[in-house]
């Protein structure tokens, strides 16, 4: 990278920063326990609105991997899922009626929580609807996992968004509060991906799936992307840059190998496509609180419409992290 560049990006990462410090006023602490985040917790930090039917078996998963403790940004919910985080005693809320848009997507809010309360943590930075696994996750804690990433002084690891759907349609079986949502949405697509590398962030872009397949189909490009980097030793200095996408440095985006091999990787299930999400697609779309004008919820509502069903002959029954690896999805690398 030449000197102008380098330049460049940090003068991109200081505004993102400043950013993030202007929009911590619009935020208002509704419980405030990280006086009790200990210098080891492993923690997670998320933006939610009117996820209560969600939020339940979110948080048991996580308790399950070993996370101490949740940073949430309730945005103006209405469905009781504030108050219910407010009352868990390893939460921490916070709460603003200000624009999801104009915070970058909740980004900035993230970014400030991240800086204060991350530094010199381990942390997952997660939407309630994404599940993390990762090699060995069913015999080994996630603590297991940052302590090998410590021991190779690996500061990023990468994690591919899996799109997991039923069969039949999306709204056909309601998912109960507190369900595990992978007994209804038990399928995903095994291939039909695409993976470009962003030059000037130096990170991957993978595009595909069910959404590019379903509600993208006539132009896949405009199909949400897929590659996330949700589990990160924070730095007060980081920032998101997009999502959990991609980071500033941009060294932390470097998560794959450039000579031929397979760093360690993981997948986010992504529990989207489960009832009640038309009544969700109704509510975003009256919002119009999304990237491109909402594009995706469009749509998903001109689809939903007529019952969609993401199921096809090629998708994939899910088993475990093993089959993910084996069908290049994830990939344990050198940790064995």
């Amino acid at each position: 990278m030449g000197l102008k560049q380098l330049y460049k990006m940090r003068k991109e990462r200081r505004r993102r920063q400043l950013r993030a410090f202007l929009k911590r006023r619009e935020l208002t602490p509704v419980a405030d326990r990280t006086a009790r985040i200990r210098p080891a917790d492993l923690l997670v930090f998320s933006t939610q609105r009117n996820e209560n039917i969600r939020l339940p078996y979110f948080l048991r998963y996580y308790r399950e991997m070993g996370v101490k403790h949740f940073l949430f940004v309730d945005n103006d919910s209405d469905d009781g899922s504030r108050e219910y985080l407010a009352e868990q005693e390893d939460c921490s809320v916070w709460t603003t009626k200000a624009s999801y848009k104009a915070s970058k997507f909740g980004v900035d809010w993230l970014n400030w929580l991240l800086r204060k309360y991350g530094h010199g943590h381990w942390v997952l930075t997660l939407d309630p609807d994404e599940f993390f696994v990762y090699p060995f996750c069913d015999t080994r804690p996630l603590e297991a996992l940052t302590d090998w990433l410590d021991t190779y002084e690996v500061r990023a690891f990468s994690a591919f968004l899996l799109d997991m759907y039923p069969k039949g349609p999306i709204d056909a079986v309601p998912y109960l509060r507190g369900q595990n949502p992978f007994e209804i949405a038990q399928w995903f697509d095994a291939g039909n991906y695409t993976i470009d590398r962003n030059w000037y962030f130096q990170n991957l872009w993978i595009q595909g799936g069910p959404r590019a397949r379903m509600f993208f189909a006539d132009n896949p490009q405009a199909a949400p992307s897929l590659n996330k980097i949700p589990l990160v030793k924070w730095h007060r200095s980081y920032v998101y840059a997009s999502s959990t996408h991609m980071l500033l440095p941009r060294g932390l985006n470097r998560v794959f190998d450039d000579w031929g091999g397979e760093k360690a990787s993981g997948c986010l299930l992504h529990a989207k496509f489960l009832s009640p999400l038309t009544d969700k697609v109704a509510e975003e779309l009256e919002r119009k609180q999304h990237y491109a004008g909402s594009r995706e919820y469009r749509a998903y509502s001109e689809n939903l419409a007529d019952q969609a069903d993401l199921w096809c002959k090629f998708s994939e029954k899910y088993i475990n992290w093993r089959q993910l690896e084996i069908l290049g999805l994830m990939s344990k690398g050198n940790w064995a």
